[in-house]
């Protein structure tokens, strides 16, 4: 997810769902060493609880980040050992990790010795061909004895050469019994699935057998999915006044904050919410008032009565 879930988009979600746990973006080690760390690690009141994603390999640079993660208010530290991308690979961080194991687990056990929030891991199933399950089995045993206790499945193997990332999300197949038989051999961790889930009912399916689910795309692209969540997930009563429009509203109001407060141009903040009315009537002509840069001089506020001019609301 990354260049998606930055701070606006978090912002986004949260309206959504008050209570389900937003991930950034994957932030590298180096970023945080030798960058702006303001720029990085700068995030809203609003978008708690949100755990920080680290990318990197080195129990002392992670040791840190997770120091500085920490400092910046963050409800926890989650270390990428799923990415497959050959840019990641370069690196050395990511999906071929896994292949490391005691690696991680030095990793895990720098970052745990350093902070009080939890130290989680987010894995594939396997690399590249190798699909039996002792490979992932003895790579959370490992990584849980250096003390961390939640991992997050994407329930795909990782091929670290012949496939994109896209084709990555798409070619391994799912194999969620996988993620299942982790639960069934660590009862004592909390197992949560990734993968392939974009409906209500296969969360509710998936729940039955680990602790968690992660939805990153399915989320991104069909967001008012997420409004569902607290009250079927978390036991909140339905909320009937939290309606696309109302979101909306709060969103052009953020816009015009961010631009007073930071000049930041309001397309960088509307592109995240372009799923909003997705399925909706009219939503391809609203996506593209929210998409009309000819309207980049324009106030939040105009551009959404334009948008609404052009395609009528509806909750």
């Amino acid at each position: 997810m990354m260049d998606w879930t930055d701070r606006h988009c978090r912002f986004f979600h949260r309206l959504l769902s008050r209570h389900a746990l937003l991930y950034t973006e994957m932030i590298t080690t180096g970023a945080l060493v030798h960058g702006d760390v303001p720029r990085h690690l700068d995030f809203n009141a609003e978008e708690h609880p949100v755990a920080l994603q680290l990318g990197g390999s080195d129990p002392v640079e992670l040791a840190h980040c997770a120091r500085l993660g920490q400092q910046w208010g963050y409800d926890e530290i989650n270390l990428n050992c799923g990415c497959p991308s050959e840019r990641v690979q370069r690196g050395s961080f990511g999906a071929c990790l896994m292949a490391e194991p005691q690696l991680v687990a030095d990793c895990v056990k720098a970052m745990v010795d350093a902070v009080q929030v939890p130290v989680t891991v987010k894995h594939r199933i396997g690399i590249d061909q190798d699909e039996r399950y002792e490979f992932v089995r003895d790579f959370v045993g490992a990584v849980s004895e250096a003390g961390c206790r939640v991992f997050l499945v994407h329930a795909r193997n990782a091929w670290l050469k012949g496939l994109s990332p896209k084709e990555n999300r798409e070619v391994p197949p799912l194999r969620y019994e996988l993620a299942h038989r982790l639960k069934r051999d660590f009862p004592h961790l909390t197992i949560a699935v990734n993968g392939g889930i974009t409906t209500t009912d296969q969360v509710a399916e998936q729940l039955e057998a680990v602790d968690g689910v992660m939805v990153g795309r399915e989320a991104y692209h069909n967001p008012w999915w997420m409004a569902q969540w607290d009250s079927r997930f978390f036991g909140e009563p339905a909320q009937p006044w939290r309606t696309r429009e109302w979101v909306e509203e709060r969103m052009t109001d953020y816009m015009a904050r961010e631009a007073a407060a930071h000049g930041t141009p309001w397309s960088s903040i509307a592109r995240h919410m372009l799923g909003l009315r997705h399925g909706q009537p009219g939503a391809r002509r609203w996506r593209q008032v929210w998409s009309d840069h000819r309207l980049k001089e324009c106030e939040p506020r105009d551009v959404m009565a334009l948008a609404h001019d052009a395609a009528p609301a509806s909750a």
